[in-house]
This record gives structure tokens, C-alpha cells and sequence, in this order.
């Protein structure tokens, strides 16, 4: 648990960097969209996506089942 605080904490802080960046959304889509690129953008070429999704997949489910009313997205795929 004490190793992931650390990627969650460093995500977090992209993220409120890049939320502070852009000051207001026109839509709760345009948010998501922003942090979806946020988190593309850790890893650019693909090269550690499988690491990446082998350390996220769990949390993400978990995310999903918890969050399944504001994570639409998660339902079409």
C-alpha cells in the first residue's frame, strides 16, 4: 500500500496541476476528457502501458463498481 501512495499522490498533483492550468470546463465531459489526457500523457510511446495497466487494472475496476454512476465510459466498453 505504501508504494502506490506514492504514484497516487504523484497523479494527483498532475492532475490538479493540469485542472489549475485550465481554470473552469464548459462541461463535466471537457474535465474528464483533460484528466484522461493527463494520464495518457505519463507514458507517451505505450512502451510501459502493460506495466501500467497491470498496476492499475485492479484500482480501475475498483473505481468503476464504486464510481459507476459518474464513469459512463466504463459501461460502452
Amino acid at each position: 500500500m505504501i508504494c502506490s501512495t506514492n504514484a497516487i499522490e504523484s497523479l494527483n498533483a498532475r492532475y490538479r496541476r493540469a485542472i489549475r492550468a485550465r481554470g473552469h470546463f464548459p462541461n463535466e465531459q471537457a474535465a474528464m476528457k483533460t484528466l484522461y489526457l493527463v494520464t495518457r500523457s505519463l507514458d507517451p510511446k505505450g512502451t510501459g502501458q502493460t506495466r501500467w495497466t497491470m498496476r492499475w487494472k485492479p484500482a480501475l475496476n475498483a473505481f468503476a463498481i464504486t464510481f459507476a454512476d459518474r464513469m459512463p465510459a466504463a459501461e460502452d466498453r
